[in-house]
């Protein structure tokens, strides 16, 4: 039997009974109606009941989010030494999605773009072109069009998009080029995707946390939507990986990844 200190109040050694115990508390800044599951399925309409051992509690405090170290080490040597062997294994099958994209129309095969990196830094993205080589000019004109809130430009029925380059989208295989990116340690395999610069340019303090992991060649939000998504449920599931990220996580979305490639779920 213990004895509190004079003045002290009296210890108790009884169990708090249930409705006494500490639940947990849904984050307070999530969208009205949208919940982020471990998984990174974004729920809706209040189907996820706040007691689901599913729920990821994002912080309702901005946390400090990244990567130690050690973690960076770690995921950086797994990421490179997996892009390379994917290098190797798909090089024939990229020859051939280069021939298709230099015969369906005139510019090179490969795109080169300046996005942004951990830490705002700067770097240049590599693609399968898409899209006709006047895209980036034209994309001012288009601007009035655009289907996406927030920074990013999005449209359905982009007039800019070449026959090729739509079924290369579909399938994601417009984003072969970045295993060279991850090679080179600019980009990771899982990661929020890079954004450009003149998006970045727009973020508010909240959406600049994006910045503090190393960009992917897919995340959370690749896996979960794509197009569907809106802008506020992409930065929130993005949020919930920088806050979250795992080892595990990563393996988990890389499987995700393969099955929305094949389904070309969410694609546009």
């Amino acid at each position: 039997m213990s004895i509190a200190p004079p003045g002290a109040p009296p210890l108790s050694t009884s169990r708090p009974s249930p409705q006494h115990e500490p639940t947990r508390t849904m984050p307070t800044n999530l969208p009205a109606a949208l919940i982020v599951t471990r998984s990174g399925t974004v729920v809706r309409g209040g189907a996820l009941a706040p007691h689901r051992s599913d729920v990821l509690l994002v912080p309702s405090r901005p946390a400090a989010g990244g990567q130690s170290r050690p973690h960076v080490i770690l995921k950086n040597g797994v990421d490179r030494v997996l892009a390379s062997l994917l290098l190797v294994l798909l090089a024939v099958p990229m020859l051939l999605v280069a021939l298709a994209v230099r015969l369906d129309s005139d510019g090179p095969a490969v795109f080169p773009q300046t996005r942004v990196g951990r830490g705002g830094r700067r770097f240049t993205m590599y693609k399968f072109r898409s899209m006709a080589v006047d895209a980036e000019a034209r994309r001012e004109r288009l601007r009035g069009l655009n289907e996406a809130a927030g920074p990013m430009f999005k449209m359905r029925r982009d007039p800019r998009v070449t026959r090729v380059g739509r079924f290369l989208r579909k399938a994601s295989l417009d984003e072969l080029p970045q295993l060279w990116n991850v090679v080179r340690g600019e980009m990771s395999l899982v990661g929020p995707r890079p954004a450009l610069p003149e998006e970045v340019a727009r973020y508010d303090e909240r959406e600049r946390r994006r910045l503090l992991v190393q960009p992917g060649m897919t995340g959370p939000w690749q896996v979960s939507g794509r197009s569907r998504l809106s802008w506020e449920e992409a930065i929130t599931l993005d949020l919930a990986y920088v806050d979250g990220w795992s080892v595990w996580g990563d393996a988990v979305l890389l499987l995700r990844t393969v099955r929305a490639v094949f389904t070309g779920d969410g694609a546009r």
